[in-house]
């Protein structure tokens, strides 16, 4: 299967080697990252795309100094809703009825639902919340990055206080939570290009009830 082939090839690259990524390709991960599935379709998260040089040289230094910062093509930061809030809600199922063409009773009533309850929920239960739905149009993306042919290292290693003050996050109401540097490995100083996959027999990591 061409995905597991590619999902296989794939590795977290520890040194890149500056080449710039095509845009077509840029543009195929973040439609991957759009398309992925989120919790009541609300997507509570945006993607920041850097590939000013000043701003990933500012983010270095609070991400424990990893060269994939500066030498990536572009770095991708997930940053998800720091609380969801009316507004926030309502946005997305008036978008979805426009899209849509049309209104759906029990479609309304559930925004209502979620108008009761997701806005009175304490902010960090709403931002844990909303960045495990981040997280998962971040794996959308490296496994659309692997697609491509193309290098992505997740990162967590960074301090997120910093780094949302370096973009101005907390002013749009988000909070970092994960970074993706997108590029091409350097084979010639990465020390992990030619080791081998290491992961855990399926007899390990999958349980079946039959």
């Amino acid at each position: 299967m061409e995905l597991l082939d590619k999902l296989n090839w794939r590795y977290a690259a520890k040194a890149m080697n500056g080449k710039v990524v095509p845009e077509k390709k840029i543009k195929n991960i973040l439609e991957a990252i759009s398309l992925a599935p989120t919790s009541s379709g609300l997507q509570p998260f945006e993607v920041m795309v850097i590939t000013n040089k000043e701003l990933k040289e500012q983010i270095k230094p609070v991400a424990w100094n990893q060269p994939v910062i500066t030498d990536c093509s572009h770095l991708l930061v997930f940053a998800a809703w720091d609380h969801y809030t009316e507004d926030r809600i309502n946005h997305m199922f008036d978008l979805t009825n426009e899209i849509r063409g049309f209104e759906n009773e029990g479609w309304e009533n559930y925004r209502q639902m979620l108008l009761g309850m997701y806005p009175k929920q304490d902010p960090e239960v709403s931002f844990a919340h909303a960045a495990r739905q981040a997280y998962i149009g971040f794996s959308m993306a490296i496994a659309a990055a692997a697609f491509e042919d193309v290098d992505a290292t997740p990162l967590e290693g960074f301090e997120p206080s910093k780094v949302d003050e370096i973009l101005g996050l907390k002013d749009k109401g988000l909070r970092s939570c994960v970074m993706l540097p997108i590029g091409y490995r350097d084979t010639d100083s990465d020390w992990l290009v030619n080791l081998k996959k290491v992961r855990k027999p399926m007899s390990e990591l999958v349980t079946e009830f039959k």
